[in-house]
């Protein structure tokens, strides 16, 4: 007669550290940048937009000014959350060295949308990570979008819905400005606000688990 094996026994220490996902911290109050974590699997266990000024210091790069952005807000989240890993990121647009406003009132809306017509422009995306242990990387993420050409009708119907609100160059790729864009070069989500497949190498790299 066949011995017959004795049952699996879980293991008397737990789960493995593997299936134990270390706490996130988000340096941002965006949705967007939410949205695009959670597209894959990670959910900040912390949201913590810092205060800082984005002023560009005088003579700034636009791709200088998305890097240092990006590494101030993830160094000010994690002086607030110590031992956890830190996410931060910044988006600048700029038509060649002008760097133009995150849109706050309709007239930044329209100036904007008018510099864009018909031109074709760069975002900068910032992408920072500070380990729980203090280690830190931050890479920048260019993308070039060009945009049709803009009649007074379409700028007036768009600022009009209201979506340009607080957005870097007065527009919004995922909303109602998609049917503006008429060729991208470069990564979708960087635009939208956060460059995942950077991002997850970069959490990769420190050892957090994507």
């Amino acid at each position: 007669m066949s011995s017959l094996s004795a049952p699996a026994r879980s293991s008397p220490e737990g789960p493995s550290p593997a299936a134990a996902t270390p706490p996130l911290v988000l340096a941002s109050a965006s949705p967007r940048r939410r949205e695009l974590l959670a597209q894959i699997g990670l959910v900040p266990a912390e949201i913590d937009p810092p205060s800082i000024d984005e002023t560009p210091a005088r003579g700034e790069l636009p791709p200088g000014l998305a890097k240092r952005l990006a590494r101030a807000k993830a160094a000010a989240a994690a002086v607030r959350h110590p031992g956890m890993t830190v996410l931060a990121a910044d988006t600048v647009v700029a038509c060649g060295r002008r760097i133009l406003p995150k849109a706050e009132t309709e007239a930044e809306a329209r100036a904007c949308l008018a510099l864009l017509s018909g031109r074709r422009h760069r975002v900068y995306g910032g992408v920072c990570v500070i380990a729980s242990d203090g280690r830190a990387a931050v890479r920048l993420v260019i993308t070039a979008v060009v945009f049709r050409r803009l009649t007074d009708i379409d700028i007036g119907r768009y600022v009009a819905s209201g979506e340009w609100h607080g957005k870097a160059g007065g527009y919004a790729i995922q909303g109602r400005a998609a049917a503006f864009v008429r060729a991208i070069n470069g990564s979708y989500t960087n635009v939208v606000g956060l460059d995942l497949f950077t991002a997850a190498n970069l959490l990769r790299g420190i050892g957090f688990p994507v």
